[in-house]
């Protein structure tokens, strides 16, 4: 259960924008303009917070579902959505959204826009392929892509295609790969398919590494996702010799680490070790160098030749008898 915070002055009435009801409400599904509607009532009339339950009980809805308006008006910019600390509680702050209607220049005009059918075909091809309705920020966004990115909506629709391939449907991660696709300087549709192409054959390696430690690949985080193109495009290491130091850090560690493992392949990199071959050829000449002992000082007396004496003649000569 969480506890939301508000954070605005007390008043005798709730008032609602007209930014909201004519530009935000229509989009919106209507569980979600519920939660915002008995949210500004609260806090208009002064109360300090509320608990995910008792709204999910007043509106007949789950809480989840509660969770789920926040994520999209704090998506929408409509409120500030921010965690307070980690056991789930969050302050609420709605927008002034006066604000949003004096915002002129190279903004998107949402509503002109969506008079032009192959904009409006492009966004409900992306509400396909994402499988959930656009918010208006994103329908913005995406339409902004053509102007600001030089992308045709082909690239941008190849793009989502992509991005919900891998299951990444979020917003913001569909924006951080456009990013990545324009620094690239991504024009065409024969580019876009290059570049996939291109990240696609370097995650099979990365994933096929994962796979040997067990991990997922949408468990990892950006320290050891530059770990490994570390190892496989900076090190040029195949495959097979980045698991052989995996199976020395389980045979070690009995687990997998990282920083072990990117500590073995450093050190192979600077000796000059690329394939299992290289690997097998210096352990066996380790292994030799330990199996022969190293001569001790006392080794030296048996190196001299031993003298032969006569101990007949040595006898006579000391008894005399020899004269």
């Amino acid at each position: 259960m969480s506890t939301f915070m508000f954070k605005k002055s007390s008043s005798d009435y709730t008032p609602v924008s007209n930014v909201f009801i004519e530009k935000y409400m229509p989009r919106a599904r209507g569980e979600f303009v519920k939660v915002y509607l008995l949210a500004l009532k609260y806090c208009i009339h002064g109360e300090l917070g509320v608990n995910s339950s008792l709204m999910a009980s007043t509106l007949h809805l789950l809480e989840s579902d509660i969770m789920n308006a926040w994520n999209y008006w704090n998506e929408e910019g409509v409120v500030k959505f921010t965690p307070i600390d980690k056991m789930g509680n969050f302050n609420i702050e709605f927008v002034d959204l006066t604000e949003d209607s004096q915002k002129t220049g190279n903004e998107v005009n949402l509503l002109e826009e969506l008079t032009n059918n192959s904009t409006k075909d492009m966004l409900h091809e992306i509400e396909k392929l994402v499988s959930r309705p656009l918010a208006s920020k994103e329908m913005s966004t995406y339409i902004s892509w053509q102007r600001d990115l030089s992308f045709s909506p082909e690239i941008i629709l190849l793009l989502i295609e992509y991005c919900a391939s891998k299951g990444k449907c979020d917003y913001r991660y569909i924006e951080k790969v456009a990013l990545a696709w324009h620094d690239n300087n991504i024009k065409t549709i024969e580019q876009a398919q290059a570049f996939i192409k291109k990240h696609e054959d370097k995650w099979v390696k990365y994933k096929k590494i994962l796979s040997y430690l067990g991990i997922k690949d949408g468990e990892i985080m950006k320290p050891q996702e530059d770990m490994l193109d570390k190892w496989v495009n900076s090190y040029a290491f195949p495959v097979e010799v980045i698991q052989k130091a995996c199976d020395i850090c389980f045979e070690r560690l009995n687990r997998a680490d990282f920083k072990y493992i990117d500590a073995i392949l450093s050190s192979w990199y600077k000796d000059g070790l690329k394939t299992i071959q290289d690997i097998q050829t210096k352990d066996r000449k380790s292994t030799f160098k330990k199996a022969v002992p190293h001569k001790s000082q006392n080794d030296n007396f048996n190196n001299f030749e031993q003298r032969v004496y006569d101990y007949d003649s040595l006898e006579k000569k000391l008894l005399g008898w020899d004269k």
